[in-house]
């Protein structure tokens, strides 16, 4: 395996990677900020629900893998010929040496505790042996594997609250199912977990099977009546959207966990939901918070 290492002006990335990607043969290729860890790094992607500060970098490194040397050095050859190409810059023309990258990235996945007994843990990590629930949960399958705070922080209220005691749990935008998987294991009868996302609904199917949670997965239509608990764990500007759907899920007495939100979001969230109960602040992470709320008994 051979990779080919280049420099391109914002303007080229595109036209560059279209060209490695469908005319020059190469396996992949991968686009990195150039100026990465130095004064001159720009962020692409703000925070959520806020607009990218930008279409791309000023300047790029571009990584194309070959299988050999020879459609390398070719590709290297073509481009540099080209008119359009003006800016593109040669970087290195280099082997690269065969890894186990299953291994090496598995390697990067721990167990995580959420709490000293309650475990996320990757299916090739045995539990530790203070584990007393664990949920087996492969990165990368759907969003929530436990390693994003506002995944943490739902994981830490639902082990501290008795879900045993709910008769009825909706997951709304349930991702990978960790959420809806985690109440059943820790005692709730009745869950229902639901997304717009088919794949979502897929893997939390998958999940909720391999770790023995009994439960019910579906696209949204899936969710039907009220639920004495209410999780969403999504972004803030669907929470607000969503605000008079979750409510009118929430049965006499229900209880709604809101998640996905920075702090600064805090308050708009509070008056969004105003109209159907307060919510409060019941935990915070690295920037984020967990919004709970009781709906009125009536």
């Amino acid at each position: 395996m051979f990779e080919l290492v280049l420099r391109a002006p914002q303007a080229l990335v595109e036209a560059v990677s279209d060209a490695l990607c469908d005319e020059l043969d190469a396996l992949s290729v991968s686009v990195e900020d150039a100026d990465a860890d130095s004064d001159a790094e720009q962020a692409l992607f703000g925070e959520p629900g806020m607009p990218p500060p930008g279409a791309g970098w000023n300047r790029s490194t571009l990584r194309a893998l070959f299988e050999a040397i020879e459609p390398a050095e070719s590709a290297a050859t073509l481009l540099l010929a080209q008119d359009w190409t003006a800016g593109l810059q040669i970087q290195a023309l280099q082997e690269v040496i065969e890894q186990d990258w299953v291994r090496i990235t598995q390697g990067q996945f721990e167990p995580i505790s959420v709490t000293p007994t309650f475990w996320i843990v990757p299916s090739w990590h045995e539990p530790p042996a203070a584990a007393a629930r664990v949920i087996r949960l492969d990165p990368g399958m759907a969003f929530g594997t436990g390693t994003h705070p506002t995944t943490r922080m739902c994981l830490r209220w639902i082990a501290g609250c008795d879900p045993a005691k709910f008769s009825r749990v909706l997951d709304y935008g349930c991702g990978s199912g960790i959420l809806a998987i985690a109440t059943a294991l820790h005692g709730a009868q009745a869950v229902d977990a639901v997304d717009i996302d088919e794949a979502a609904v897929s893997a939390t199917r998958v999940n909720a099977k391999s770790n023995g949670a009994g439960l019910h997965a579906g696209l949204p239509d899936l969710a039907q009546g009220r639920y004495s608990l209410v999780l969403a764990n999504i972004l803030a500007t669907p929470l607000k959207l969503l605000a008079p759907l979750l409510c009118g899920h929430l049965a006499s007495g229900g209880v709604l966990v809101l998640a996905g939100i920075l702090s600064r979001q805090a308050t708009e969230l509070q008056a969004a939901y105003a109209p159907w109960l307060p919510l409060s602040v019941a935990d915070e992470e690295d920037g984020w918070v967990l919004l709970t709320g009781t709906a009125a008994q009536t």
